[in-house]
């Protein structure tokens, strides 16, 4: 029996990605804005909270079992800036280029150019669920100056991963998603789901 599930996005990458991910769980991924259901709010100082309140709002207006991401990436220099505000960086009318921009500037002179992307995952059976499936992994690599490659989004162009010598916008985006923070969470609440059915 096939089971619809509410994804707390309309990110049309984000949500063809789950879509294939989850298919062979029998789950039909919907994004929330099919449903009419409007973003939550993020108030949160954790990548995990605010993922859940994302996960409980999508679930309450629908009725459906929920899943949400919250994404992000933490410089070491700047004591994990940007962090949960990676997408409003630079301020609500900011874009990528412009955090991007900002975080290259908040760098300059810092020796330690290590940073990593963070993706917390969580997933409910409903709004209350007690028991929320919730997973967090994380993509370690260097922040550099210059932009290199136009694949991806976000703050990729300058996320350089050093044993590959490249960009994660340099990357194939099938490479990318075997290894990034958003593969692995993904592959860990995969793990998750099959220790589930092997119960239920």
């Amino acid at each position: 029996m096939v089971q619809k599930l509410v994804l707390a996005s309309n990110n049309a990458g984000k949500v063809l990605e789950f879509q294939e991910l989850l298919a062979p769980f029998h789950f039909q991924v919907i994004p929330q804005g099919e449903l009419g259901i409007p973003a939550a709010e993020e108030p949160h100082q954790t990548f995990i909270e605010n993922a859940l309140a994302k996960a409980r709002h999508a679930s309450a207006a629908s009725g459906l079992p929920a899943l949400a991401d919250d994404s992000g990436i933490c410089a070491h220099a700047l004591d994990g800036a940007p962090g949960v505000h990676s997408a409003r960086y630079a301020g609500l009318d900011g874009d990528n280029a412009a955090n991007n921009q900002k975080l290259v500037a908040a760098l300059q002179g810092k020796s330690d150019r290590g940073a990593h992307y963070v993706c917390a995952l969580v997933m409910v059976n409903s709004a209350k669920d007690p028991e929320p499936l919730i997973v967090q992994a994380r993509w370690y690599g260097q922040i550099v100056d210059e932009p290199q490659g136009d694949r991806g989004f976000g703050y990729d162009p300058h996320f350089f991963i050093p044993e590959l010598g490249k960009t994660v916008a340099q990357l194939e985006p099938v490479e990318k998603n075997q290894i990034s923070h958003r593969g692995q969470a993904l592959h860990e609440l995969i793990t998750q789901l099959q220790v589930r059915a092997q119960y239920a």
